[in-house]
């Protein structure tokens, strides 16, 4: 079936460091990518997925949409980070009826917000593995003052938010349609961004844990910037430049490795806490994604953290791509930060 117009969106990663917008054509012969893009954001126009500078950031959207040549107008954008809350949960089976019911009251006891200034969705896991008389639920709830911001925002870049996900999600989304997976073996899905971290831990495709912690590339650009003595933009193009080429090599491999500790530290804490509440002996695979995939020898040391075989995503994989439009050079460049937009575009009007 191909998607009408009407049925058409466009993806669009707004990230606290770059905003990604891409457009998937899908037909009976597949799925082929029409276009992709990115542009950097201000410094400090988002701030922990909070818009500080709402015409800045509207601005720069715009700004990709032309240089894309994209008209579309409907978009589905995605946020995280402290103001979305992702728990599964266990609660008794009940009847269709009473279900929403009965998990909104559960809910109130895992959500540090009020219940009034949320929205809620749910998604029924299947039934718990400790008991056949309970079901295991995955929870999702957002601060209705983030979405209100986010629906600003595209407003004044002139789109429309037909649907708001959850990055972890999107980037589920597109994991789903790359060859060669195994549905059946554990993997973790781990997307690096500028201000935090999404872990989401999978078994035949389902999600079995979802979290989001703190750390980021910022982290890193933060601490060259303190050790070099110089502004966040220099900063950032000294993180993006080969080590090498550092004001001090030396020092640049101390922070990297310092902040990869870290970063593996958090992860394996946050894995381990999942395995001691199942059976599982451990995480098979790692797929990384987003910014800080790129940090030198962070990978490796995850693979010796956990135990475990660690890719980078090819989000393009599952993608008919035309390759005068889409070089392998640029395709292999920006394939990290590609995948959230991607899973977006992957959406259409009447998704759940």
């Amino acid at each position: 079936m191909v998607l009408s117009k009407k049925d058409h969106l466009v993806g669009l990663d707004i990230g606290s460091s770059c905003i990604k917008v891409a457009e998937i054509q899908i037909s009976k012969k597949g799925k082929t990518l029409k276009k992709f893009g990115m542009r950097s954001v201000a410094p400090e126009a988002i701030v922990e997925g909070r818009i500080m500078d709402m015409e800045a950031v509207a601005d720069t959207i715009r700004t990709l949409f032309k240089s894309q040549k994209i008209r579309g107008k409907k978009v589905a954008i995605s946020t995280g980070g402290q103001s979305v809350v992702i728990k599964t949960i266990n609660t008794a089976k009940v009847p269709e009826k009473d279900l929403q019911k009965a998990i909104l009251a559960e809910a109130e006891q895992y959500i540090p917000y009020d219940i009034a200034d949320v929205n809620i969705d749910y998604q029924i896991l299947g039934e718990s593995e400790f008991s056949s008389e309970q079901m295991n639920v995955l929870l999702v709830a957002v601060k209705k003052d983030l979405v209100a911001e986010y629906m600003d925002l595209t407003a004044m870049a002139g789109l429309n938010a037909a649907i708001i996900d959850v990055d972890t999600f999107a980037l589920q989304n597109i994991y789903e349609t790359l060859p060669g997976q195994n549905p059946e073996e554990i993997t973790l899905l781990l997307d690096i961004g500028a201000s935090k971290t999404s872990l989401n831990i999978l078994r035949d495709n389902i999600s079995m844990m979802m979290r989001d912690n703190g750390s980021g590339t910022l982290q890193v650009i933060e601490e060259i910037s303190a050790r070099f003595e110089t502004d966040l933009v220099t900063a950032e193009n000294i993180l993006q430049a080969p080590v090498a080429d550092a004001p001090d090599p030396q020092v640049m491999a101390s922070i990297l490795q310092d902040l990869s500790n870290i970063w593996c530290s958090e992860i394996s804490e946050a894995v381990h806490t999942f395995l001691a509440n199942t059976n599982d002996a451990g995480i098979s695979k790692i797929v990384l994604s987003g910014g800080g995939s790129y940090i030198q020898g962070f990978a490796d040391d995850l693979k010796t953290e956990l135990e475990a075989e660690v890719v980078i995503i090819e989000p393009f994989g599952g993608l008919d791509l035309d390759e005068k439009k889409f070089s392998r050079e640029f395709i292999s460049r920006v394939g990290p930060q590609a995948p959230i937009a991607l899973g977006l575009a992957l959406r259409r009007v009447d998704d759940k």
